[in-house]
């Protein structure tokens, strides 16, 4: 198990980022969140096996049609229980 927390930079807000992110991640049978900072960046956590972990990370530089991602800063670390249930959007 790995947990993912991810901060994408560019055109994300406004343009559904946290609703295709969102159900990105639950199709991959992760757990975790998303949400809006203010400064204009995406937040996301998400808990999940590695190869699920990993497949969001590079979704999350893609981003949907609307958005243009130019930067995600982010990490993983091992992960020995999860600590959300399901995948919600925040704000």
């Amino acid at each position: 198990m790995k947990r993912l927390h991810a901060f994408i930079e560019g055109r994300v807000q406004g343009v559904g980022f946290r609703q295709w992110a969102c159900q990105a991640a639950r199709k991959l049978g992760l757990s975790g969140w998303v949400r809006n900072l203010p400064d204009g960046r995406v937040e996301a956590v998400a808990e999940g096996d590695e190869s699920s972990v990993e497949t969001l990370e590079n979704l999350l530089s893609q981003g949907p049609p609307a958005a243009q991602v130019t930067t995600v800063t982010a990490h993983t670390v091992e992960l020995t229980k999860s600590e959300f249930v399901g995948f919600e959007l925040r704000r």
